[in-house]
């Protein structure tokens, strides 16, 4: 598989009203223990079901490395980072070091870094570190101040620009990365999920197919090619796009993840997603196209009509989709 996104642990910093998960928050006191106990129970089991081999084939057939994007939330406080992310990173570098490496990222919003944390990573073997807090959104964040100033930090202790190649190994690097919910980004125009979709932010349209684009559910069953992701939470849900349909498609507690994908293989479903046609998974259940394209539509308590393809996908779920799903997949 050329690339998984696991959200370590629900933990943040920050409530962003354009987050696309309402559970990336702060958390205090019981609350606090419980979602790092969750984490720290999960990661060993989620990693321990990770593909032996984390490769892909690119267009010449050449196999590569994959990569491991170990996000939150916020990964690098403290809370998360001694118990689980630095722990997590330990098991990954053990499990992938016979079969030639992993390329791990760490995903931040760039605020909390600093000298020591950017020299514990290096010394840890982490490939990239990309900063996603660069918009208008991460409230007390000034990216034409943050982005110099971590750009220096990083050229200081070793890092390179990310010059776009994905495919390089993972001796080369270690590299830096900058992005954010920008208007041209891939997710600039926001998903309607979570705080987004509460606040009335996002902007997509019904030509918006956030299916059909990198991490969408786009080839995320083509797991042994280019292009191919799945996203996982802290619970060891597993979902074919970081967006997050309805219910998960299984969990790694208890299965390894290509044998998870193998059994979805064929199903009319999981299929026009991983062809980035959401559009069309419903064909075989009596869902024309333009049904599926009437239920993609809702108004708002605004009075404003919203049309987009994930609306279509939930109601899909719901009407349909979930006792199917009790027994292919078990809830997280």
């Amino acid at each position: 598989m050329e690339s998984i996104y696991y959200v370590l642990c629900w933990l943040c910093h920050r409530s962003c009203e354009h987050c696309y998960d309402e559970r990336f928050r702060p958390y205090h006191d019981a609350d606090l223990r419980h979602v790092v106990e969750e984490a720290r129970a999960a990661f060993p089991r989620v990693i321990a079901n990770l593909p032996a081999r984390m490769t892909w084939r690119d267009a010449g057939g050449v196999e590569r490395i994959g990569r491991i994007i170990l996000a939150g939330g916020e990964v690098l406080l403290e809370p998360v980072r001694e118990p689980v992310l630095y722990p997590a990173i330990g098991l990954l570098q053990e499990k992938y070091r016979p079969q030639g490496g992993i390329k791990l990222v760490i995903q931040t919003t760039g605020d909390t870094l600093s000298p020591r944390l950017v020299r514990e990573l290096r010394e840890r073997g982490v490939w990239m570190i990309s900063v996603s807090g660069l918009d208008e959104y991460h409230t007390g964040i000034e990216p034409a101040v943050l982005e110099p100033k971590l750009a220096g930090l990083f050229a200081a202790e070793g890092l390179a620009p990310f010059d776009g190649d994905w495919a390089a190994p993972p001796g080369s690097g270690p590299f830096y990365h900058f992005f954010g919910a920008t208007p041209d980004s891939w997710i600039g125009r926001l998903w309607p999920r979570g705080r987004a979709w509460r606040n009335g932010l996002s902007t997509a349209g019904i030509e918006d197919n956030f299916c059909n684009r990198w991490s969408g559910g786009l080839h995320f069953l083509r797991y042994r090619d280019a292009g191919s992701e799945v996203s996982i939470d802290p619970s060891g849900a597993v979902y074919p796009c970081c967006i997050k349909t309805r219910r998960p498609i299984g969990s790694l507690l208890d299965e390894n993840l290509y044998s998870l994908l193998e059994g979805l293989a064929g199903h009319p479903v999981y299929e026009a997603i991983s062809a980035g046609q959401p559009q069309r998974m419903g064909l075989s259940h009596g869902w024309t196209e333009e049904r599926f394209l009437a239920e993609s539509t809702v108004t708002l308590p605004s009075g404003q009509v919203y049309r987009n393809l994930c609306i279509g996908c939930d109601r899909f779920h719901e009407a349909v989709l979930m006792p199917e799903l009790v027994c292919i997949a078990p809830a997280s």
